[in-house]
């Protein structure tokens, strides 16, 4: 597919080609989506909270009273939970809430929130993000007369200093090197905003990953092949 792409001060800088085996997708998986999200939100859980185990909680250990005899219930020791200033039962404590994701899994929903952007519209490609001097007020005019209110933008491998520091301090605007590009931050935001070398390694992103998935699928062949002339045999001397 083919996407124009415009400047930073609103003029043209010609067009650019996507790829249709990332930006096309027509069918767009929501359980594939939810999936990378959660998989990215459960890995960002710090995990520290916590509750004061029985062991924990500053109290005697001093048995309460002795164990038979008295008319009542057995205990042991006021740390018990049931009574007041004790510790807590079946509470949160430090763990880690990160599972593993399949990694064909993370870069399909990868190349489906892409595609959900444009197949919305709402993917825009500017030829470059620099700027000669760090002016916030100047930045937010130029995104209002592109109708960016609500973005994400994607720079390439490293981001310019100076729209670094100009973008910063504008609210609903994240600005992210190409390698930090992610499903969640992709969803969160109205539009998703790629420079011309975003694309470049979008591309090179996915082209790495296809050989290797190439090279994996012959080691399974052969074994088949093997299992498959054996079966002849076995019907030979049957």
């Amino acid at each position: 597919m083919k996407l124009d792409v415009i400047k930073l001060d609103g003029g043209k800088g010609g067009s650019i080609e996507l790829s249709d085996d990332i930006f096309g997708i027509e069918d767009i998986r929501g359980d594939i989506l939810q999936r990378v999200v959660t998989w990215q939100l459960a890995k960002r859980r710090a995990g520290t909270h916590k509750i004061k185990l029985r062991g924990e909680v500053n109290r005697t250990k001093k048995k309460m009273y002795r164990q038979k005899g008295t008319g009542g219930a057995r205990h042991g020791s006021r740390s018990a939970a049931q009574f007041v200033g004790g510790a807590k039962v079946f509470g949160p404590v430090n763990r880690s809430h990160e599972f593993s994701l399949p990694k064909k899994v993370r870069a399909l929903g990868l190349k489906h929130a892409l595609s959900s952007k444009a197949k919305a519209g709402t993917l825009v490609v500017v030829d470059a993000l620099t700027l000669d001097s760090a002016k916030t007020a100047g930045l937010r005019d130029s995104f209002g007369k592109l109708g960016l209110k609500n973005a994400l933008v994607i720079a390439g491998p490293e981001i310019d200093a100076n729209f670094k520091l100009a973008a910063r301090n504008i609210p609903h605007l994240d600005v992210l090197p190409s390698i930090g590009l992610n499903v969640y931050d992709i969803l969160r935001r109205d539009t998703l905003v790629l420079t011309r070398d975003a694309v470049d390694a979008i591309n090179a992103r996915f082209a790495d990953r296809a050989p290797a998935e190439a090279a994996a699928e012959p080691a399974k062949k052969p074994a088949r092949a093997k299992k498959a002339a054996k079966a002849p045999a076995e019907m030979e001397a049957a």
